[in-house]
């Protein structure tokens, strides 16, 4: 089997990425012209509402044996995977020279995606769904229609994969330099054991792949999110119902708030992991999964270096908090924490040459006027 030519794909990609998806704040109200101007390879119908009655649709495409379920904004603020998935679409819909790579997902696989299962939490850029609940905890209780309507699509498909497409905080960091996280990965627990069963092998495969054709794009700066087992998360529980569950966390690179290099990066993970299920002659040791360095919680939007705080030298670390403010994605600074930060890193670090306070609360006042 063919393995994919990044070089060439990203070349693709330049030319045929759509410009109106870079925005962070995505409603269903953007994705829908895109969702009924498919191709013939795609159908695409309504599966039902949110709890303020919007539209939830399910998009199929493929007619292979390999059956793969995928869902985007579970929470609504976490756009990325949306927009990655529709560049995925376009590329299946016009590959140009790449057109085997179609052809093979096409033949060997069956897709149904649900691109955007939380639309009230997309309108109101929320984690959460409308009703306040988290629809990521929601597996068991199933107090939310969304995480129902999930449920029923996995009974209907039966998927032998998922893959759950988040996106993941500027905190995260991987490797001993505190580079920031662009991609994280996760094949979830099915205990609290953290029993290696061969499901999670064969999930482990799959991220495997992905990494290895990634590393030359982002080198660095991929991490292998806990594997800690949350007993009412969505991907430890379909683990643990059989059906091989990846999480892609698509995360923030240097200066990129818009998050294009991620949206680009999740595309290609999607399309190998795609390539890789659909090839059943693909070969990988599934502990090259733990070649993927853990991630840690070590990187700000901003660190002010070297302050005097009731007389004390300390460091400011800030990050920024995402609002909807009419229609528009704001920033707003947020103390994280005030101690020697000096294994951390940061997009921006100030030197604040002996910038004095008298104490934690000045600070506070300081940095909503020097940064909003």
């Amino acid at each position: 089997m063919k393995k994919i030519e990044v070089e060439k794909v990203n070349k693709w990609y330049d030319l045929h990425h759509d410009p109106m998806l870079e925005k962070r704040y995505l409603t269903l109200e953007d994705i829908h012209p895109l969702l009924t101007e498919l191709g013939s390879q795609f159908s695409v119908h309504k599966i039902g509402e949110s709890f303020e009655q919007r539209n939830i649709y399910e998009l199929v495409f493929g007619t292979g044996p390999r059956t793969i379920l995928l869902w985007t904004q579970m929470h609504g603020n976490e756009s990325t995977g949306t927009r990655a998935f529709f560049d995925l679409i376009k590329f299946i819909s016009q590959p140009k020279d790449h057109k085997w790579l179609a052809d093979h997902i096409l033949k060997e696989c069956t897709v149904h995606c649900i691109p955007m299962l939380n639309p009230d939490g997309a309108n109101a850029f929320t984690r959460i769904n409308a009703q306040g609940i988290d629809l990521n905890r929601d597996v068991i209780d199933k107090k939310a229609p969304e995480s129902a309507l999930l449920q029923d699509v996995l009974k209907r498909v039966n998927p032998l994969y998922c893959f759950n497409l988040h996106d993941q905080r500027t905190i995260f960091s991987v490797g001993a330099g505190n580079e920031t996280a662009t991609m994280s990965f996760l094949a979830p627990s099915i205990d609290q054991k953290r029993t290696l069963t061969e499901g999670r092998k064969d999930t482990m495969k799959v991220i495997a792949s992905i990494h290895n054709l990634l590393l030359d794009v982002i080198p660095g700066k991929m991490g292998r999110y806990t594997d800690e087992f949350y007993p009412k998360a969505t991907g430890d529980n379909f683990q643990k119902m059989g059906h091989k569950t990846i999480l892609i966390e698509s995360g923030h690179s240097k200066g990129d708030y818009k998050r294009t290099v991620s949206r680009r990066t999740t595309f290609l993970a999607l399309l190998e992991g795609l390539r890789f299920i659909g090839d059943e002659q693909a070969q990988i040791d599934h502990k090259k999964y733990f070649d993927i360095p853990n991630n840690e919680k070590k990187y700000l939007d901003i660190i002010v270096q070297n302050s005097l705080i009731d007389g004390a030298k300390k460091d400011i670390g800030i990050l920024f908090l995402e609002k909807l403010e009419n229609g528009n994605i704001i920033f707003v600074p947020s103390i994280n924490q005030i101690s020697d930060l000096s294994e951390l890193s940061a997009d921006k670090i100030i030197d604040a040459k002996g910038l004095e306070f008298a104490n934690e609360n000045d600070v506070e006042k300081w940095v909503k006027n020097r940064f909003n």
